[in-house]
Order: C-alpha cells, then structure tokens, then sequence
C-alpha cells in the first residue's frame, strides 16, 4: 500500500484486532481460553472442592485447636478460591469489552445521519474489504477467511434493516425494542446521533454485530483444529472435508461457539454505585446474551428469519470470500445461483435471499467491472475501460453503481459515478460478443494499456470479464472511491 488513506488503515486495524490469530484479537483471545479453559475451571472446581472439605473437617472438628487450624486453613482456601474466580472473569470481562468496543467501532463506521449515509459508508467497509483482499496467490483462502467476521457483520447490518423495513422480523425481543416504529418509518429511524436509535443500537445491532463476529469462533477449538489439520496438524484446513468429518466440524463449531459466547464473553459488568442502576444494567446485559444465544440456535433452522441473518450472509461469503482451492474470482456474480440452490434444497429462506440480492445486486462491493464506453451520441466506443463496483442497492440488480477507473485506456484517481448497463458490461456473453469483431492486434493494444501483468495475460482473455482492481487500491490516491466524484 502507497500512502494509504485513514480509512483504509482503519479497516485493516480492525481486522487485525478481528482476526490475526496472534496478538490481542477476537480470535487469538478464543483460541486462548479454548487451551486453557478445561485446565483452569479443574483448577477452581479441585479449589471449590477443597473449601467444601475444609468446612467439613472444621465443622467435625473436636477441639478448640483443631477448629482454629481449619478456620485458618478454611480462610486461605477460600482466599485463593475468590483470587482464581476473580482472575477468570476479569479475563472474561476483558474479552467482552474487547468485543463491544470493535462492535461499536464497526456500527459507527457502518451507520451515519440517514439511510443513505449509512449505504454509503456500509459500501465503502465491504468495497474496502474486498479490494484488500488477494484474488491470486497461496494467501488467498487465508485471507479471505481472515476477512469474513468483519465483512459479515457490516451485511448483517444491512440484511437486518431491509427485513425490518420489509416487515418480515418477528423476533419478540427485537419488536420490544422497536414498539413506535413502525417499518414504513425505519428508514427515517436510522440516525447515528439520535439518542432513541443509539438505545436500540446498544439493546440489538451491537448484539448482531458481536454473534456475526463470533458464529464460527469454536472452528479454533482444539477439538475442530484437530478436523480442520488432522491428526499430525500438516493438512490443509481448507481442503474440501470428507462427509462425516464436516458433520463433526459443524456440530463442534456449534457447541463450542454456544460454550465461549456464553460463558467465555457472557454479559457486561455494571460500574457504578446506584442499585436501581445495576439492576436494570443487569436486565439488559442478561437480555441481549439471550438474543445472541436465541440467533445462534436459530442458525440450523432453514426457514427462521433471525437464523437466516446469519446463515444466508455466510452462504454469500462461501463464494465471495471462498477459501476453496478453486477460487475463481471471475465467478463471484454467480454467487446467487448458488444461494437459490440452497433455497431449492430448503437449506435456506427464499425471501432473506431476495432481500439480500436487492441489497448488493449481483455484483460485489470492490467487483472490478469491465465495460464498453459509449460517445456523445450513446454509441458504443470500439474500447473497453475499468469500473468498480461501489454502491449497494442498485435499482437494478443486474446494473451495478461503478465509480469509473479508467478513461480513455488511462487509469485515473478520480472517475465519475456511474451506473453500468447490461449492455455495456463484458461480464455478460452478449455484451462481450459486440467487441468480437475488432481486431486481436487492437484488444492487445487495449490489453497492453490497462493490465499490468500484460506479458502474462496477452494468451489468455484478450476481451476480459473482469478486472482484478487490488493493485489499482494499493495506491492511496485510488482509495477515495466513494467520496463525489469532484472532491479530493
């Protein structure tokens, strides 16, 4: 990266403190209290089990001596038993408020004064993500699995907010939260400086944000890296699982991602004074555990809404983000036939789908879109140029919202916002048949001009469906891609 912008940075720390899997991250921390746990709750339960005998043999105890050794011995047993309990919740305490401070960092990168705001800065997280992600090299599927957690929380965000406005959540705590708002009204609730929509931020998005984070957490369990790189830990964790062995992977990631959500981030501790205070604190703390448990368990049921929240976003980021060894980037528009075959088979919910796919269009957040330029006549150029996909909700899913890269076979920092036409984008067969009557010797020319890798690519696709625009972001005058298009 060249001179990167403070957002750029920003999404890179955070994925650093999401998914590095040293460090201080979400993951690391995991990982830690997986290794551990087992040993350490032994260590209290055989200190537990020791007060209770002490306490026997003071209470059996005959004499005033005897009783005096055992208060003594019973004071420090129970000393020690205080000092370990308070040491594992602090360190549980320490991995939640790690987790709610990078939620809350994520709903206020994602969110802004109205909906469109909100859009707009939910795109450029997803457009960034992508474009910081690798479509080539041995590094792919770990990044992209790196990538996933931040990625899914922010489309969480989204999906949630299309299914309110569409009036298909039902949840009874989420309606609890929401009694005066209407779904018609929704889009005008979402304000990040309204107090009565920072409450209900707190009370379900930041929750949503923490269990989209967390949903796969138990595949670091030493129980799924045993499936995951086999028994002498040198398979590769991304190849495709026999049958069975995913069946066990899936049920451990499960469990164990119940056990850490509960019992390892569990709920937040009131400071303060006021006993009024702590008990409402409490009631609430208590109240988004059980919302974040309910979404996890709800996961597994095809039809549920909340289940399908998380489960039709992951599906999405199987393709977009794929770690599979057959990683084709030119592919990543089919990511929805994909999804209407798990809505075909009943594995997911057909109207969570459909909302979604009104969300993002076809075409990814950071997609690089090759197209045919028209004159001033809207006549088709005898070129193509480069264009990135930037916006969500395009009105129609097959037209992305592009921020052009290219103008006249240069590229520059500050294109204009457009929206790509079916008949103009290569991705399409029909569109890329229009350029077939030029000559090899002018789309080498073109090629020569726009791909950096030329020497290596002038025998592959002389009419390209896609561009790879990684290289193009690494420089940090390319990265303002969502401010207007006249702005610096």
């Amino acid at each position: 990266m060249y001179n990167e912008t403070q957002f750029t940075q920003q999404i890179k720390d955070l994925l650093k403190r999401i998914s590095h899997p040293s460090g201080n991250s979400v993951i690391a921390q995991a990982s830690d209290y997986f290794a551990t746990n087992v040993q350490e709750q032994q260590h209290l339960d055989a200190m537990q089990d020791r007060v209770t005998e002490v306490k026997e043999k003071l209470i059996n105890a005959k004499t005033d001596k005897e009783k005096k050794q055992y208060q003594h011995k019973l004071a420090t047993a129970e000393k020690d038993l205080q000092y370990n309990a308070a040491q594992l919740e602090e360190q549980r305490l320490a991995r939640h408020d790690h987790l709610v401070h990078i939620a809350q960092e994520i709903l206020a990168l994602a969110e802004g004064a109205n909906f469109e705001e909100t859009i707009r800065k939910s795109s450029k997280i997803l457009g960034t993500i992508h474009l910081l992600s690798p479509v080539e090299g041995k590094k792919v599927a770990e990044n992209n699995d790196r990538s996933k957690p931040f990625y899914k929380a922010v489309l969480c965000l989204r999906l949630f907010d299309q299914l309110y406005m569409e009036g298909l959540i039902s949840d009874p705590y989420v309606l609890s939260q929401l009694k005066s708002v209407p779904p018609e009204q929704y889009k005008y609730f979402i304000n990040e400086n309204d107090e009565n929509y920072q409450k209900f931020a707190e009370l379900v998005k930041i929750p949503l944000i923490m269990v989209a984070i967390l949903q796969d957490i138990g595949n670091h369990h030493p129980k799924a890296q045993r499936i995951l790189y086999g028994e002498t830990a040198t398979a590769n964790p991304y190849r495709t699982l026999a049958q069975e062995e995913r069946k066990e992977l899936l049920q451990t990631n499960y469990t164990e991602t119940f056990k850490y959500l509960s019992a390892g981030i569990g709920a937040g501790k009131y400071l303060g004074n006021y006993r009024a205070e702590r008990t409402e604190f409490n009631q609430k703390e208590q109240q988004k555990v059980a919302f974040m448990q309910s979404i996890l368990k709800r996961w597994a049921k095809p039809q549920d809404v909340m289940g399908n929240l998380l489960k039709v976003p992951q599906i999405y980021l199987s393709i977009v983000l794929s770690t599979k060894a057959n990683f084709d980037y030119r592919l990543l528009p089919k990511v929805y036939q994909i999804l209407e075959l798990n809505v075909e088979r009943g594995h997911c919910n057909k109207k969570i789908v459909a909302a979604l796919y009104k969300i993002t269009g076809m075409f990814p957040m950071g997609y690089g879109i090759t197209y045919i330029p028209k004159d001033s006549t809207g006549q088709p150029l005898e070129r193509y140029e480069y264009a990135i996909v930037t916006y969500l909700y395009p009105e129609n899913p097959e037209e992305p919202y592009c921020r052009v890269a290219t103008r006249s076979l240069t590229f520059i920092s500050r294109g204009q916002d457009v929206v790509i036409k079916k008949n103009e984008n290569l991705y399409f067969p029909a569109t890329a048949k229009q350029l077939s009557k030029m000559s090899k010797e002018r789309l080498l020319e073109i090629l020569e001009l726009l791909a950096s890798n030329y020497q290596e690519r002038k025998d592959l696709d002389v009419i390209p469906r896609c561009w790879h625009a990684r290289e193009f972001f690494s420089i940090g005058k390319n990265q303002n891609l969502w401010n207007k298009a006249n702005e610096t």
